[in-house]
This record gives C-alpha cells, sequence and structure tokens, in this order.
C-alpha cells in the first residue's frame, strides 16, 4: 500500500493529485506545441474543478499563475500571461495605511473628523453655524454611546475645539439646546401641534359637523 506521505508533495493541495499528474506528465512532454496544447487542456480543467474561480475577476489569469506554481516554476508553453516569479508571489503586501484619529477622541469616527474639515472650509454664515451645531449633537450622540454616561455640552464644546484646533468654537453657546437648531426644530413641532388643533376646532365649528351631531342626539332621544 501507497500512503500519501509517501507521494511528492501536492504544491497546491486544493487541486488534487489528479491535475498535480497532470502538469507533471505536462512537463516531461519533449515538443513545445504539444505541451503548450496540454496547458490549455489542463487550463480548462481547472476550471471546471473549480467552477468558483469564474466569478472572480480575471479568473483565467488566476488559473494560469496557478498552474505556474503546479509545475513549481518551471514549465515552457504558450501563455497568454507573464508567469509569475517566486520572489513576487513571495513579496508581503504593503502595510495598510489607517486612518488616524486624534488622541483619545477615537470613538467619534472619521465621519466627525471629515464633518469638521468641511466646516472649516465654509465661508461664515448660517450654514456654517448650522453645520457646526449638528456635528456638536452628532458628537455628543457618539460620546453617549461609546461612554454609556450623560455627558454636558461644555466637554463637547471643548472636544469640539480641540479636534479643530481652535478653528471651531461653540463655548460661546450656553446648551445646545439653545441652538437654533433646537430652537427651529421645535419651533416645527409647536407649528406642527397648532395646525391639528386648528384642524380639530375647525372640524368642531363645521356646521353640517353640528348638525350630523345634533341629529345623532335626537335620533338617540326618539329610540329612548
Amino acid at each position: 500500500m501507497e500512503y500519501n506521505t509517501q507521494k511528492p508533495q501536492l504544491h497546491m493541495p486544493e487541486y488534487g493529485r489528479i491535475i498535480q499528474q497532470l502538469v507533471e506528465r505536462c512537463k516531461e512532454t519533449s515538443d513545445r506545441n504539444e505541451r503548450s496544447e496540454m496547458a490549455m487542456a489542463i487550463i480548462d480543467f481547472m476550471g471546471q474543478r473549480n467552477p468558483q474561480l469564474r466569478d472572480e475577476e480575471n479568473y483565467k489569469h488566476k488559473l494560469w499563475d496557478h498552474l505556474f506554481i503546479l509545475a513549481n516554476y518551471d514549465l515552457d508553453v504558450d501563455s497568454p500571461y507573464p508567469f509569475p516569479t517566486r520572489e513576487q508571489l513571495a513579496e508581503k503586501p504593503k502595510t495598510m495605511e489607517y486612518p488616524k484619529l486624534q488622541g483619545d477622541f477615537k470613538f467619534y469616527g472619521k465621519s466627525i473628523l471629515q464633518l469638521i474639515e468641511k466646516a472649516i472650509e465654509l465661508e461664515p454664515g448660517d450654514e456654517k453655524e448650522a453645520l457646526i451645531e449638528v456635528i456638536a449633537n452628532n458628537m455628543k450622540k457618539s460620546y453617549n454611546v461609546y461612554n454609556k454616561e450623560h455627558v454636558t455640552d461644555d466637554v463637547i464644546f471643548r472636544h469640539l475645539k480641540e479636534l479643530s484646533e481652535n478653528r471651531l468654537d461653540l463655548t460661546g453657546i450656553e446648551s445646545l439646546e439653545k441652538s437654533k437648531i433646537y430652537y427651529s426644530t421645535n419651533s416645527n413641532r409647536n407649528n406642527n401641534n397648532n395646525g391639528r388643533n386648528n384642524n380639530n376646532s375647525n372640524r368642531n365649528n363645521n356646521p353640517s359637523n353640528k348638525r350630523r351631531h345634533n341629529n345623532n342626539n335626537n335620533n338617540h332621544k326618539n329610540r329612548k
């Protein structure tokens, strides 16, 4: 009995020993044209054995790279793609640069920093003031979620000033509740409530509604 440990080591075990043997047979073929035709057939077979690769971009290129790896980087055939070298495949990917958040304020997230930069670029005016107050409100929400505790507005204002390098300052406002955004939001809410009350009063003052109410009362008395 022959054990797998006694057989040659597979360069890519996911393709199995059959494909590995076909690649070795291809390498032993003396005629280059015949080797190239056999390599094409092996590529098709590899694609059939691994249909999930077809969903990937440039999967044919990847199959040819795998074929060259299976041949232990020693295969002389006509290929539509350049073969990789050992050095290229052994090269480690470059370290990904992560966004650097300032100091102990990582819980605010990158989006807050982007909004701060956007607010700094705006010209002074109502739009800039409104955006700054939106940023402060979102900072307060993020702080409460991360720290699981209530935070006062003066702490948020201090953090905003530090994150913006003293270019955005809300210290002149006593609290976020006294900002323009708070007033505009509540005024809209009050206007909506007033609209509902007016609709109810108009409905009650409508003569047709009054007649309908009186008729219902008379019918109730007659039934008695």
